[in-house]
């Protein structure tokens, strides 16, 4: 049974008339007469009945034409997301992000892209840097908001969100009333750190601007939220170097203090796997892109 016979018998079960029916699809008359016996022959029932005067349908065939309206609907259907999925405009996508990229960056991205793709489903867990390599890897999830620096051969790495480091310090600090501090101020204090364990690379990051400013971090706690080490700092634990946008969204209790604009910058990427390369995670991808240039320094 094939589309195009169910297509011809709608018409005719509509028109009532083979004459009518064949000038609709654009087809001969006996040619239509022959894709309905066809249809018949095939169903084993008699769909139409007709003579020379009229033709009608038999209950038989009444049932049938609600029966192919619903598969032509469907199939129509079918090819209307086969089509939107090979755009990006439809399907499933599974993201995970680190909680510092939860404020500002990814919800943005997701209710912009649902907006334009309203089909499109999805799945957040807010994961740390390392979890998300892995889970990208052995594919449970598709796409990575996480912390730079990173490099791994097996994934596409995109930079699309670049802001300043900050020091955070208790409010009673000696440097809490200092209108800008140097790394090198800080060379006998006590630091709280994002943990290496979560995030290898910014952690690296940290200790290397310690470097440069000539002495080693006393690194005397980690953690594996930003948000707890500058909990840590109000307490009175030791101070820390974050991204500025974290410790805007947590600065109670704290002092937040610049770094001369040569230091280096925090970066977040968006991470998926070289070999991913449908419409949706394309489309996210660039819309996640275009709507960081936006808010980046």
């Amino acid at each position: 049974m094939e589309l195009k016979h169910l297509t011809s018998f709608i018409s005719v079960a509509e028109q009532l008339s083979f004459v009518r029916a064949a000038t609709e699809l654009h087809i001969s008359q006996p040619a239509l007469t022959g894709q309905i016996q066809k249809l018949e022959a095939e169903l084993g029932v008699r769909l139409l009945f007709r003579n020379h005067r009229q033709v009608k349908l038999t209950d038989a065939g009444t049932v049938f034409l609600a029966e192919s309206r619903a598969v032509l609907a469907r199939s129509r259907l079918a090819a209307d997301r086969a089509q939107r999925a090979a755009k990006g405009e439809i399907g499933r996508l599974r993201l995970g992000f680190v909680s510092s990229a939860a404020l500002e960056i990814v919800p943005g991205i997701v209710v912009g892209f649902r907006k334009k793709y309203p089909q499109v489903a999805f799945d957040l867990t807010n994961v740390r840097t390392s979890t998300q390599v892995k889970s990208l890897l052995n594919r449970s999830i598709d796409i990575g908001f996480l912390r730079l620096p990173l490099s791994n051969d097996e994934l596409r790495i995109t930079t699309i969100h670049r802001e300043p480091f900050v020091v955070v310090l208790p409010q009673d600090h000696v440097l809490a009333k200092a209108r800008q501090v140097r790394i090198a101020e800080l060379q006998n204090e006590k630091f709280i750190a994002y943990g290496r364990r979560w995030a290898p690379g910014f952690y690296d990051s940290i200790v290397r601007l310690c470097h440069a400013a000539g002495f080693t971090p006393d690194i005397v706690q980690e953690t594996g939220e930003m948000y707890t080490a500058i909990s840590l700092v109000a307490a009175g634990s030791g101070i820390a170097i974050l991204p500025q946008s974290v410790v805007l969204a947590q600065s109670k209790n704290v002092v937040m203090k610049k770094l001369p604009s040569s230091v280096a910058i925090s970066e977040i990427a968006i991470a998926v796997r070289k070999d991913d390369s449908s419409p949706l995670t394309e489309a996210f991808v660039t819309m996640a892109r275009d709507f960081c240039k936006k808010i980046s320094i």
